[in-house]
Parts: structure tokens; C-alpha cells; sequence
């Protein structure tokens, strides 16, 4: 019996998931939550084997912070992410925080059941799209941003200043200013609103 806890902000998604997944008769969903520190509290609750896990998670921590600190947890489970997005920022740092697989909303319930017991077993699983853009990012290794350069772009898409981006990532306006410059060099480009163009073209950010 694999253990599960869902983690989505919207009760009819949490909902849909908790019926596809106790239709298996191997998966058991043993709590849901609505927010990132409601998942970390229900991971120490519960101790599930996979966490189903959205990015956006609307005011609070989003999922790839839940996930980080899911994953510093002792007997940490695997997380598996379950969301709409897939730019580069979004892909990178679930990677980065530790996640096993990432896989979209659109995936057929089959494919989740079985991307579930393959994160339970310790297996990567990616969607087919995620998997083409990492191997894309691979092979043109000149072009692609860091996690650290993506979330920074997609924070500055969002209309963020130097300064709050500074205070959300808690680092230096100098170094928001350095991957800025590193990110103008790698998209071609010499301002923000180019920069921001430029990301959401190649699919960097969203």
C-alpha cells in the first residue's frame, strides 16, 4: 500500500485527485492540504511514502518551498509535482528542491498512477514535455539560465524591483543586479522588459 498526501490550494482538484487515486486499490491518500506549511505539518503527521504536490499554492510558502523543506524532513517521502506549469523557472527549482518527477495537469489518471508508484519507488518520472525542454537545456547549455537566473527573470516578469526581489530571495540588490547582467548576456538582450520578452518566447519563465 503506497501512501499519499495531495497538496493543492483547490478543494475540487484535491477532490478529483483523492477519488482517482483511492480508486486503486495499491494507493491509500491518508490526508490533503491547502498550503505549503499544511503539507510540511501533515508529512511529520502522516509520514506518507509520495507527496502529490502543486507549485502555486497561492499567499505563503509555494510548492517548491514546501517541497525543500519537505524534503529536509527526516524519512523524508518522495514528491511528486502535479501542476499546469511548465517554463524552465518553475521546472528548475522543484528539481532543485529535491522533487523526483514533475508531471502536468493534462496527464491521463493512468499515466499518474503509475508516475506514483515510481516515485515511490525512488524512480524519476517527467512529463514528456519537461523531459524534451531539460534535454533541450542540455544540449544548448550556452543558453539556458541557472534556477537562481530563471527565478530571478520570473520575479522580474512579475513587475518586482531589484530591492524586492533582494528581500524575497533573501540575497543583495548587488547580486540580483549580477544575475541580471549574466541573464541580459545569455538571452541577447540589454533591459527588462527585452529580458522578460525574450524568457517568456523561449519558455523560460511563464
Amino acid at each position: 500500500m503506497i501512501t499519499v498526501l495531495v497538496v493543492d490550494d483547490h478543494p475540487i482538484v484535491r477532490a478529483g485527485l483523492r477519488a482517482t487515486l483511492e480508486a486503486d486499490p495499491g494507493l491509500r491518500v491518508v490526508g490533503e492540504a491547502a498550503s505549503g506549511e499544511e503539507a510540511v505539518r501533515l508529512v511529520r503527521e502522516f509520514a506518507p511514502a509520495v507527496v502529490l504536490m502543486d507549485l502555486q499554492l497561492g499567499a505563503g510558502m509555494d510548492g517548491a518551498q514546501a517541497t525543500a523543506r519537505v524534503r529536509e524532513l527526516p524519512g523524508a517521502p518522495r514528491v511528486l509535482i502535479l501542476t499546469t506549469y511548465d517554463s524552465d523557472a518553475d521546472i528548475l527549482r522543484a528539481i532543485e528542491a529535491g522533487a523526483i518527477g514533475y508531471l502536468l495537469k493534462d496527464a491521463e489518471p493512468a499515466d499518474l498512477l503509475r508516475a506514483l508508484r515510481s516515485a515511490a519507488a525512488g524512480e524519476t518520472v517527467l512529463a514528456p514535455s519537461v523531459a524534451t525542454r531539460l534535454t533541450s537545456r542540455e544540449r544548448a547549455p550556452g543558453v539556458s539560465l541557472t534556477p537562481r537566473e530563471a527565478q530571478v527573470l520570473q520575479l522580474v516578469a512579475g513587475g518586482h524591483s531589484n530591492s524586492a526581489i533582494a528581500r524575497q530571495l533573501f540575497i543583495s540588490e548587488a547580486t540580483v543586479k549580477s544575475h541580471l547582467v549574466q541573464v541580459f548576456g545569455k538571452l541577447g538582450v540589454d533591459n527588462r522588459t527585452a529580458a522578460t520578452a525574450e524568457g517568456r518566447r523561449r519558455g523560460i519563465i511563464r
